[in-house]
């Protein structure tokens, strides 16, 4: 497999403003997706501050902002706050609040408002179904569905998102994405299941390197790793 093999389309997952801008340079890299958490470990201080300068960075490619109030009408006025930064903004709804209320009313309020939306932190086709339910015709949305915490608890991810395809297909401009990637066969997964998109953190894609290298020479760079770094260690066996 190479990447040049992949239908699915690969969105660089991460919050420093730096190794975006480097990923942005990836002729591959099909769009940017950021949360709460990816901000807080990359050090994030001014969300609206990063966001923008982030937005002036990538103009050419969709890039998704998280909202961060847990009720429906904080998540209301920041939805709008953040669509109105950019062209290429799709703001991140998460699927439900904290307290386990449906976000669906809220979805279908900003979607008929022609609002891009991304609807994350997606774990069952119950909800891909009411998320795309309540997509508004002839909107563009993004569904991202926790594939790689899903198979955490010994789930069949793909299966998952197999389910969820025809249901994102069954309204148009709905696009499935895989979430929480945690090694780079996910990405093959994803795309041999029709997924859509994959959002990959910079550990991974920078393991793509490796995709279509021959194994018999992988075996050796890994045989030579290991000589090397016992050399290192100045141990005696013998």
């Amino acid at each position: 497999m190479r990447i040049e093999d992949l239908k699915v389309a690969i969105y660089a997952d991460g919050a420093n403003i730096e190794k975006m801008k480097q990923m942005s340079r990836l002729p591959y890299i099909k769009g940017f997706t950021t949360n709460p958490t990816l901000m807080k470990k990359a050090g994030v201080t001014d969300y609206a501050a990063f966001a923008k300068a982030v937005l002036s960075e990538i103009t050419d490619r969709p890039v998704s902002m998280e909202v961060f109030a847990d009720d429906f009408d904080g998540m209301e006025r920041e939805a709008k706050e953040i669509s109105s930064w950019g062209k290429n903004v799709f703001v991140k709804i998460p699927v439900m609040n904290t307290h386990g209320e449906s976000s669906v009313p809220l979805i279908r309020k900003l979607s008929a408002e022609g609002i891009r939306l991304n609807i994350t932190a997606v774990f069952t086709v119950e909800q891909v179904r009411g998320a795309v339910d309540a997509f508004s015709e002839g909107t563009e949305n993004i569904v991202s569905v926790f594939a790689g915490r899903i198979l955490d608890v010994g789930v069949d991810a793909e299966q998952t998102m197999r389910e969820a395809l025809p249901v994102c297909r069954s309204k148009p401009g709905t696009r499935l994405l895989w979430a929480s990637v945690r090694e780079a066969f996910n990405i093959v997964q994803a795309d041999r299941c029709g997924t859509d998109i994959i959002t990959v953190p910079d550990e991974i894609i920078g393991k793509l390197k490796n995709f279509g290298k021959d194994l018999t020479e992988f075996s050796q760079e890994t045989v030579k790793m290991f000589v090397n770094d016992g050399k290192s260690l100045g141990f005696s066996i013998l």
